[in-house]
């Protein structure tokens, strides 16, 4: 059980933030900056009792800019009479039970100004995260400007400390960049306004003794829980310690708080695990699925999305033959994407028709109705694509409107997709009932509609709100997050129950600041199988693969153009929330019995892959021409486990990988998912102990054995496990 220790009398020195395995140490002596002194493994009472001060380093926890300038800090404020100094130093400690955990507050005053700092710190019973955030408030008689307001400072002690973070791009997300912490400064940031995990995440890794390892070592995990502008840094000077600052990116965001106003910041979640990357990993997926993600307790539906098998070709007849073939493929969802309304301006492209959300009569002459009465024929469920805080020049809802979309003071509108596309005020409180109000017609019309695909297709390419006064332009990229946090929350209220999944150009909106309100995300608007292996390598470091949308898609690829095997295409999907991106009606007999024995596969592993804990084996970006993970459930009884060949050469040589996280005394059988060749592996059916296979694993035919002219060069394996009695 989670405990928290705390000294409460007023000369109270140590801190004590812990979970079950982790513990959070720092002195909060009053009068006094309050200063980190561990952050790891748990320790005991004895231990905590004799723990050592850190030397030769800065530990206090929130440093705040003006009486050692040199240093980089957390806070910087103006305050109302110009002075830039501030000094925090400690009042007072409570906690409280708050929702499903215990809230510590650490009370931080500066004793001339009088503004006021709360160090947050959230932790749980039974999940190893602690959360960390600011709340500043303003206590002088009139407005004070913050210029710098990180949720969080960590020191990490140095070494050979290595980073582990994700960068990308459209159709290139999540990609795992590994480096090594130097001298100078390591930022992270991104700027896009509306979406923010396209070029850079959010989150970082920390391994403290070299080179991360995926299943030993020392690694520390962050992740600021924030929909829009960020920064992490990681400042090395001439001290002892990395100094990592995360919170919202302040450049053209000062925020002036006014007297008596609060700022609260995002949190920041840390961990740390002595497994490495993927015992990280594991305690985010178990705290992201239980107290973050949407619906994180329920398995995710098999679903067919319209998007690549029809674009904007939407038609009643064509959606009616989809649903009826994903239903005979044993699919339980279907999803008709973009293309489906628009009255004066008919969306038949991307320039037109965003704001004008009725549905199109001539494509859809039984309007939605008919298609939820086609889907209950067939026996699934449907869905629908909207990208509610977007706007066209081509639209009714700009003709009635102009006033709503972000545009800068004086100059003309920048459009983005299309040439058309805006992005509407979220900043404004009629916006965001205009938006809130989009889902809940739909809702109110329609209440059989089981999912919302949620778009957002555009960044923020001029800055000024025409909501906001002008000596407030600066709180634009806040403003719009804060309302669409109470947007989504109106939204979540009213419809608790609605799958809706985050899809933002692709991958752009994978945070876990977003998640609370959805129940997944698109990776990436790129399906190709062999990409998809880095792009949801690099996701899996943070985010479960319950959240990850990996669809089954055509060949040749429509984003890269390349030709993979329909059961490396499987292979891969299955490793994440499987679903199918492509027209069933362009597939043969037997692509499409192929698809239907993995869907009715999928079921069975399902659990497993969607709660189960993520051991990464063998990574892409080791360039060892293979790549293999596996999910274990949490008792140990089953496992999946996934092996694709990332190249193909003759007489090539390929590493055996070893398995891990089985219970080394069990016995598990072996029997291959998907199977293609002609004939089974030579251990299908057969059984060997956990120890075994984690200590030697098993031997792969390096192709896929099939008939001569089904022969390829994409070869992978899928093998379940499931422990003897």
């Amino acid at each position: 059980m989670c405990s928290l220790m705390l000294c409460l009398v007023a000369s109270a020195k140590q801190v004590v933030i812990e979970t079950a395995h982790l513990s959070l140490v720092l002195d909060a002596t009053e009068g006094k900056a309050p200063a980190y002194v561990y952050f790891g493994s748990k320790l005991s009472a004895n231990e905590l009792n004799h723990i050592q001060i850190p030397v030769e380093g800065r530990m206090d926890a929130y440093p705040a800019y003006g009486l050692n300038c040199p240093a980089e800090p957390a806070l910087a404020i103006r305050h109302a009479d110009g002075n830039l100094s501030t000094v925090l130093t400690v009042k007072g400690v409570n906690s409280a039970v708050e929702g499903n955990g215990t809230v510590t507050r650490i009370h931080l005053l500066d004793p001339v100004y009088q503004t006021t700092v709360d160090l947050c710190y959230k932790s749980v019973n039974d999940v190893d995260m602690i959360e960390v955030w600011t709340e500043i408030s303003n206590g002088e008689k009139n407005t004070i400007h913050l210029t710098r307001f990180a949720s969080a400072m960590l020191p990490i002690r140095r070494g050979d400390v290595w980073a582990s973070h994700l960068y990308g791009s459209w159709a290139n997300e999540a990609r795992l960049v590994e480096e090594p912490l130097n001298q100078g400064i390591l930022e992270v940031r991104n700027n896009d306004g509306t979406r923010n995990s396209h070029t850079d995440h959010a989150e970082m890794m920390f391994s403290l003794d070299g080179k991360a390892q995926e299943n030993s070592g020392d690694v520390i995990g962050a992740a600021l829980c924030y929909s829009g502008n960020y920064q992490l840094r990681i400042v090395t000077d001439d001290t002892e310690y990395h100094y990592f600052f995360a919170g919202i990116r302040e450049a053209n965001s000062e925020y002036h708080l006014r007297k008596g106003e609060k700022f609260v910041t995002p949190h920041l979640a840390l961990t740390f695990s002595k497994e490495g990357l993927s015992g990280v990993s594991r305690n985010f997926h178990k705290w992201g699925r239980k107290y973050m993600l949407a619906h994180g307790d329920k398995e995710r539906k098999i679903l067919l999305n319209s998007w690549e098998g029809v674009y904007f070709d939407i038609n009643q007849q064509g959606m009616d033959q989809m649903m009826g073939d994903i239903a005979s493929m044993g699919g339980e969802l279907f999803v008709m994407d973009d293309g489906w309304f628009g009255d004066k301006y008919p969306r038949k492209d991307d320039s037109s028709s965003l704001g004008d959300w009725v549905v199109d009569r001539n494509k859809l002459p039984e309007g939605i109705e008919g298609l939820i009465r086609d889907a209950k024929k067939h026996g699934i469920k449907f869905g629908i694509w909207i990208e509610p805080e977007m706007t066209n020049t081509v639209s009714e809802l700009y003709e009635k409107h102009p006033d709503w979309v972000v545009k800068a003071p004086n100059r003309d509108v920048v459009t983005g997709r299309g040439g058309t596309q805006l992005v509407l005020d979220l900043a404004n409180p009629a916006v965001q009932d205009y938006c809130f109000k989009i889902v809940d017609d739909l809702m109110t019309k329609y209440p059989d509609i089981d999912y919302i695909k949620w778009d957002a297709n555009m960044d923020i390419r001029n800055h000024g709100s025409q909501y906001l006064s002008m000596d407030n332009q600066s709180h634009l990229y806040i403003a719009y997050h804060q309302g669409f946090a109470k947007l989504c929350d109106r939204i979540r209220a009213k419809y608790p129950d609605l799958t809706i999944q985050a899809c933002a150009s692709g991958g752009g909106r994978a945070n876990w600041g977003v998640l609370p309100w959805f129940d997944e995300f698109w990776v990436s608007d790129n399906t190709d199988a062999l990409q998809r292996i880095y792009m949801q390598w690099g996701t899996s470091y943070f985010f479960p693969a319950i959240a990850m949308a990996s669809h089954i898609s055509a060949t040749p690829n429509h984003t890269v153009f390349r030709t993979t095997s329909l059961k490396y295409r499987i292979d891969v999907a299955m490793s994440g929330r499987l679903g199918m991106e492509i027209q069933p009606k362009n597939m043969t007999e037997a692509e499409k019995t192929l698809c239907r024995n993995a869907i009715a596969e999928y079921k069975q592993i399902r659990p497993i892959v969607q709660f189960g804990d993520i051991y990464r084996l063998l990574s892409p970006y080791d360039r060892k021409g293979a790549a293999s993970m596996m999910y274990v459930a949490e008792n140990k009884s089953k496992a999946v486990f996934y092996w694709w060949k990332t190249e193909s050469f003759q007489n090539e040589h390929l590493p055996r990988v070893k398995m891990a996280g089985l219970n080394s005394e069990k016995m598990y059988r072996i029997h291959e998912l998907n199977r293609v060749d002609l004939k089974p592996l030579s251990f299908e059916g057969q059984s060997f102990s956990g120890a075994y296979l984690m200590n030697h694993g098993l031997d792969l035919p390096y192709r896929n054995e099939v008939e001569y002219s089904q022969k390829n060069d994409w070869s992978s394996r899928v093998l379940l496990l499931e422990a003897e009695n």
